[in-house]
């Protein structure tokens, strides 16, 4: 199982020019229930994504009345997507791996990708809820592609050798890989997969190896 952003990514994003006014912006956002949109130039290349957190952060301003400019007339220092966007955007690609994008998600604290070209041109977005998709998987089909997969065919090692158990997407691995190297690959083979969430590495080397690394 490698599925890709491609595969789950939705293609038709509404998204802003940076000259849109706050009150454009926010008018959107309400319209199609979403709390951010890519930011595009003329050509469709991602230049910033303007969310309701950029919004909240530069207040558009009001009148002495305390009234927010008309809908599609700025008026002077009303800010616009460009100035309160946040760039660079953080994007992915649609052929990279859903697992992958998640973590990137996860690292960056984010909602939702755009996902571009290799021009930086916006071909479509993918949001939390689109990579949760793909961590349904039970713990028994994560544990078999890790033993299979990602041991036996990856590594050509023997899975008898060692012990994988999952529980609640959370890998641990044990038994003695041989070496350090091995031990490392493996771990890092396992936490690509899909559906993991963690992976605790318990092997255990022989005295030498342990005595070699220090």
């Amino acid at each position: 199982m490698r599925a890709r952003v491609r595969d789950v990514m939705t293609r038709d994003v509404v998204t802003v020019r940076p000259g849109a006014s706050y009150r454009q912006v926010a008018s959107l956002l309400r319209a199609h229930r979403v709390s951010g949109f890519p930011v595009v130039d003329d050509g469709g290349a991602v230049v910033g994504v303007v969310s309701e957190t950029d919004l909240l952060a530069g207040q558009a301003p009001q009148d002495r009345h305390g009234r927010l400019p008309r809908l599609g007339h700025a008026s002077r220092g009303e800010p616009t997507a460009g100035d309160l966007m946040t760039r660079p955007a953080v994007t992915t690609s649609p052929d990279e791996l859903v697992s992958d994008a998640a973590r990137l998600m996860s690292d960056h604290k984010l909602r939702r990708l755009p996902v571009v070209d290799g021009h930086g041109r916006l071909t479509g977005i993918v949001t939390r809820s689109d990579v949760l998709s793909v961590f349904s998987r039970t713990d028994e089909e994560i544990r078999r592609e890790i033993n299979e997969d990602v041991i036996a065919d990856g590594f050509f090692a023997d899975p008898g050798r060692f012990t994988v158990t999952v529980e609640d997407g959370v890998v641990t691995l044990a038994g003695q890989p041989g070496s350090v190297v091995l031990g490392a690959n493996i771990a890092y083979q396992a936490r690509r997969v899909e559906g993991v969430v963690a992976v605790r590495d318990c092997f255990t080397y022989t005295e030498g190896i342990q005595e070699d690394q220090r």
